[in-house]
């Protein structure tokens, strides 16, 4: 009853302090996010409440971001707090061993693990996917306007060249070689554009087909065909959104669709582990602070305890981007790449407790 008792307690102080750090953390990016697209004011259509409306709806990716680092200050900063009541040495001379307070703290830490899940799952892909077509559509760009030569695709026996795509995936000029399964170009096909018409089919407008026979081509003209194709606007979304920020499903269905065409693959199964394994974060945060409440009596104020926890989540933050980095560069397996830094500050953390325990 009384260790019921004392979870409820560490729970509401816990909460507390996360949603507090957490908040303070969003509003300062949203703050420079916004400051941010303040240069894009002017271009196109782009006005104020567009950008107003683009930081609001990457405020959940952000959230998503944050979440394991806002976890490891909110639980230092509650624990040292109750350290320096004396409550945590009050429990552990009356029973409460290391083990006892870490399964605690895994209990708690269950429910930042599935918001963490939810908001990378459910929420922020669509928000991020939402903001970026809002941007798109306000400033008039075009998805593949950056490369010089369009977007460029590979389907099978065909590879495709767009050279716009409108937010919405409408295709504009588009241009598919087909080759012939000994690799000879069989047809060249161009269109003005074209619309997603359902699963597999592509309904594309003003077409002249050029088809190769031997030593002889015919040309073809017209208004609209159907054309049947693996290609998907949720494969073609990969433009707006990156790897980490998009859904599980759609990602798993992009590395489907490279692995069927043979390309490369790693940043996105990376990603994918990421997915996997990130919400799981929050527990080794949570396991990485309770040697600093053991050490209130040796090591200095609390707002010495909150900066290590600061510098420890931007380490932990730069160190999942290096390895992921790292793991395309050099070819890791996309599991080790992925799991690595969480690996290493658990690491830690037992290292960590087994010397204080040993004191």
């Amino acid at each position: 009853m009384a260790l019921k008792i004392f979870e409820r307690y560490l729970a509401r102080e816990i909460y507390g302090a996360t949603t507090l750090v957490l908040v303070a953390f969003l509003m300062l990016f949203a703050f420079f996010d916004f400051i941010g697209e303040i240069q894009q004011l002017g271009k196109g259509g782009y006005q104020l409440h567009h950008a107003a409306s683009y930081v609001l709806l990457t405020l959940p990716g952000r959230v998503y971001e944050l979440f394991p680092i806002a976890v490891l200050i909110g639980t230092l900063y509650a624990l040292t707090l109750l350290a320096r009541h004396s409550e945590i040495t009050v429990l552990r001379a009356s029973g409460l061993s290391t083990g006892g307070l870490l399964r605690s703290l895994v209990k708690l830490g269950s429910v930042f693990v599935l918001l963490t899940f939810l908001f990378g799952e459910v929420i922020a892909p669509p928000a991020e996917k939402a903001a970026q077509q809002l941007r798109l559509k306000a400033t008039g760009s075009m998805v593949a306007q950056e490369f010089r030569s369009g977007l460029w695709v590979k389907d099978e026996r065909s590879f495709i060249n767009v050279r716009d795509m409108q937010p919405d995936a409408t295709l504009r000029d588009i241009r598919i070689y087909e080759f012939d399964d000994r690799f000879r170009l069989r047809a060249i096909s161009d269109a003005g554009g074209g619309e997603y018409d359902g699963p597999g089919h592509w309904r594309l407008r003003d077409v002249t087909q050029t088809s190769f026979t031997g030593e002889r081509a015919s040309v073809q003209r017209f208004p609209e065909i159907v054309w049947q194709s693996a290609l998907t606007p949720d494969i073609l979304s990969v433009l707006l959104v990156v790897p980490e920020k998009m859904s599980l499903p759609n990602l798993y269905q992009y590395i489907r669709h490279l692995l069927d065409n043979q390309q490369k693959t790693d940043r996105y199964e990376i990603a994918l582990w990421k997915k996997l394994t990130y919400p799981l974060t929050a527990l080794v945060m949570m396991a990485l602070a309770v040697p600093f409440a053991y050490l209130h009596s040796r090591l200095g104020a609390i707002s010495l305890k909150v900066f290590t926890g600061v510098m420890l989540g931007i380490g932990f933050h730069m160190l999942n981007g290096l390895f992921s980095s790292l793991g395309v560069i050099n070819g890791w397996v996309p599991f080790w790449a992925a799991i690595t830094p969480s690996a290493l500050f658990l690491l830690g953390a037992s290292g960590m407790l087994w010397w204080v325990e040993r004191r």
